[in-house]
């Protein structure tokens, strides 16, 4: 609980149609509740909408992100030992975080306590940055499960090799593709660092939404290319059902550009996405 109170007072501080936003003066809180709600379904329903109306930008982005994990791909045996090798070396309480944040059910109960915070106190900015938190985790938790089944990709763990799928099998150890603790809390993270314009902040932010998906991998529970991909899907739900919620409510948050932007970075010794924002 001390994570959503620290949430709450954090901020405070600081397509569809969009013509019935809530224009109300004084909305009562079952009104806002019913209007946020309806918004967290329709956020849900927009994101996966998205790929049907994609442009050269944004399939180009899909791209990117296929031929990164393509390259992570080939180095996940490495990767994946250097990573295990060093799990004792990893303090206690790190490896626990990357545990407890990705937990579905305690993910729920951060951004249920960011929403319903804002919602007492009828802070619109802090309603509908919960909104985007539980619509976005919504919206990755449903489609991590579908893909964990459609791919059925063998997890480091089950002995078997990266390139082992085999599709519906009920087998947690078929599960290994994508990450949902990797989705989870990197759709926390990419959320709240849009709080904030300062670079450094939003860095930091992010790289503790990192550590639940490193810890999967040091666990052996996922492959690092299971992640990768994991965190681009979080990025483009978030970015997706943010646009949406701009046309739903009257306050916003960093007014000005919403572009993030992707580059591959290839060298000798060198292969990266780096992203822009």
């Amino acid at each position: 609980m001390r994570n959503i109170l620290i949430l709450s007072i954090l901020f405070s501080f600081p397509g569809l149609q969009g013509q019935d936003s809530l224009n109300i003066d004084t909305p009562s809180t079952w009104k806002m509740l019913k209007y946020d709600t309806g918004n967290m379904f329709k956020g849900v329903g927009y994101a996966y909408s998205r790929p049907f109306h994609w442009k050269r930008q944004q399939w180009g982005n899909a791209a990117l992100v296929s031929a990164g994990a393509g390259g992570l791909f080939l180095v996940d045996y490495e990767t994946s030992d250097f990573l295990r090798e060093r799990k004792d070396n990893v303090p206690q309480f790190i490896r626990e975080y990357g545990e407890f944040i990705g937990n579905p059910e305690n993910n729920y109960i951060m951004t249920a306590g960011v929403y319903f915070s804002g919602l007492i106190t009828k802070n619109e900015k802090l309603r509908r940055t919960g909104v985007l938190l539980v619509s976005s985790a919504s919206a990755t938790g449903f489609l991590q499960q579908i893909m964990k089944s459609v791919v059925g990709r063998a997890r480091p763990l089950s002995d078997h090799s990266k390139a082992t799928f085999d599709p519906f099998n009920k087998s947690r150890n078929y599960h290994s593709f994508p990450s949902g603790h990797a989705m989870m809390a990197f759709t926390n993270a990419y959320a709240i660092g849009k709080q904030f314009k300062n670079p450094w902040v939003k860095g930091g932010i992010y790289t503790i939404g990192l550590v639940p998906g490193i810890s999967r991998v040091w666990d052996g529970q996922h492959w690092l290319s299971d992640v990768a991909v994991s965190i681009a899907i979080s990025i483009f739900t978030v970015e997706a059902i943010d646009r949406y919620l701009d046309n739903r409510y009257h306050t916003k948050y960093n007014q000005g550009s919403k572009q993030v932007q992707w580059s591959l970075s290839l060298g000798p010794g060198r292969f990266g996405i780096i992203g822009t924002f």
